[in-house]
């Protein structure tokens, strides 16, 4: 199967789905990256502007996905509003290249205005040829439809915590969502609600067999 991963911002796929990938490629998936913002503006002010995408480099060596796999974008973080239809058209582009047969991106339901954009390009590109599902980020939530779960086991939890720790630059600004005690919890009532000992949950779009 081929799975394509969307993230606006560097960090958001791993926080959301990253004991899923973890799943992925243990099952032998192919994997396509693509990130739309290096959110270089977030920064803290004493940090090189490239913080942010060298930590993503690391997670792409921690999860072995080689670069070829990915593809990273330098939108302005928070303006991804103003490039809607570039945005389709490189998800068109990666349609018709990649060819893939699950999509996992943000929520149509997520109030973080980049997160939105790419949630309702990814459906105008991907609702006629492609499984789509979100990915659930709580802070960003009002309401949230849990209707698919990925059940984990706890090496795929800790792999999700370890890659998470590549991002210095969001623990410095006590980023409380990278807490691991935070996202064991989240992860285990998730698996209580499917019968596992960790899941991650997901709204369908578009489930196509």
């Amino acid at each position: 199967m081929n799975v394509l991963l969307l993230s606006p911002h560097t960090d958001d796929v791993e926080l959301g789905c990253g004991g899923g990938i973890t799943k992925f490629l243990e099952e032998g998936h192919d994997i396509f990256w693509i990130v739309f913002s290096t959110a270089e503006a977030s920064l803290p002010p004493e940090m090189p502007r490239d913080s942010l995408l060298r930590e993503f480099e690391n997670v792409l060596e921690s999860y072995r996905i080689a670069p070829e796999q990915t593809q990273v974008f330098d939108y302005q973080v928070r303006n991804l509003h103003l490039h809607r239809q570039e945005i389709l058209e490189e998800l068109i582009a990666i349609r018709r290249t990649f060819r893939p047969d699950l999509v996992v991106g943000p929520s149509k339901n997520d109030y973080h205005q980049d997160h939105g954009v790419v949630a309702h390009e990814m459906i105008r590109a991907f609702k006629s040829a492609s499984g789509i599902i979100s990915y659930e980020l709580p802070w960003n939530h009002v309401t949230f439809d849990t209707q698919l779960f990925i059940r984990l086991e706890r090496r795929h939890m800790e792999k999700k915590c370890e890659v998470l720790r590549h991002y210095r630059s969001q623990m410095m600004k006590k980023r409380n969502y990278f807490a691991e005690e935070y996202l064991y919890g989240l992860a285990r009532t998730r698996g209580i609600q499917c019968h596992s000992e960790y899941a991650e949950a997901f709204e369908v779009i578009r489930w196509m067999m």
